[in-house]
Parts: structure tokens; C-alpha cells; sequence
């Protein structure tokens, strides 16, 4: 498969999981999916971000020597939106190495307290913190101050996933 054409080709769903389909278990072709959703070019990095994301999520294991340049990027002032969603998405279900966990932490606050950030990044943002407060309940206060602090402004679906995030804070 010619990856960036199919990335190219079309932005759709069907698209996103015959690529996923095409990646499966193999490292090497993830790791050039990867390298496609680091491109400076917009189109291809956001394009190539829906299907990382799918197959972390269905191979979390893939994503293992990738976490330095997944938060680095994620630290680029000019990141694409769909970019920041799915690579925030992709954490929301699975086990953070415990050596990336806080700086996760912080981008995930700055972007959940950003009042210019897309509805999905902080929704997204919500379940990665609230999964990881049970790892560190000192940032149970803040979040839930955050979350609380934004609800009466938001839309149902944020205040839908606060109200799971806010029950799961207050279980721990």
C-alpha cells in the first residue's frame, strides 16, 4: 500500500480502518503511519491521526517507542486540532508508562482549561486526567475545580463526561 496516498485518497471512515486493517500488529507498518502523523504537512499529519489512533487502541503496544515524540508533538503550539483529539483519545483507555504520566498531566490541564480548545480535546483531556487521578489523588481537587468551573457553559456532551469523570472521582 502507498500509505500517503491512501491517507490522501479520502477522509473517511471506511478509508481510516482499511488503513488500520493494512497496519494490524505490525510495528513497522505503524511505525510508518507514525511518521506520516508527525509530518509538518497538515493534511497528512491530520489525516494519518485517526487511524494511529484506532490501531493503539486496538494494539496498544504499538504506540511503546513512540511516547517521547507523541508528547512532544502534543507540545507544538500549532498542532492541528484533529491531531491533539486523537492522540488525547488515544490514551483515554489505556496504561501510561509511568515515566510520561505527568508530563500528560500537564498538557491534558493546559488543555482542558483552554477556553479556545475544541469541545473533543477536553472531553478527551477529562477521562486521560480522570483515569490518572487514581494513580495520583492530589489532582483530584483541581480537576474536578476545573470541570465544575466549566459545566455551565458547555455542551452535553462535555457535561455528559463530566458527570462520569466526577463519579469516578469521587469513588477514589
Amino acid at each position: 500500500m502507498d500509505l500517503k496516498s491512501a491517507l490522501l485518497k479520502e477522509h473517511s471512515k471506511a478509508q481510516c480502518t482499511k488503513i488500520v486493517n493494512w497496519v494490524g500488529t505490525d510495528q513497522s507498518r505503524f511505525d510508518d503511519l507514525f511518521s506520516f502523523f508527525l509530518e509538518d504537512e497538515y493534511r497528512v499529519a491530520q489525516r494519518a491521526s485517526w487511524p494511529v489512533s484506532y490501531c493503539v487502541t486496538a494494539n496498544p503496544m504499538l504506540i511503546k517507542k513512540h511516547w517521547k515524540k507523541l508528547i512532544s508533538n502534543l507540545k507544538n503550539p500549532n498542532l492541528h486540532d484533529a491531531v491533539k483529539r486523537n492522540s488525547i483519545r488515544l490514551m483515554q483507555n489505556m496504561e501510561i508508562p509511568a515515566e510520561y504520566q505527568g508530563e500528560i498531566m500537564n498538557i491534558c490541564f493546559r488543555f482542558l482549561e483552554s477556553p479556545s480548545e475544541a469541545l473533543a480535546i477536553k472531553v478527551f483531556s477529562m477521562s486521560v486526567l480522570g483515569n490518572l487521578a487514581g494513580l495520583y489523588p492530589e489532582i483530584k481537587p483541581e480537576l474536578k475545580l476545573i470541570i465544575k468551573e466549566q459545566l455551565p457553559d458547555q455542551s452535553a456532551g462535555f457535561k455528559a463526561r463530566a458527570k462520569n469523570v466526577l463519579k469516578i472521582l469521587d469513588k477514589l
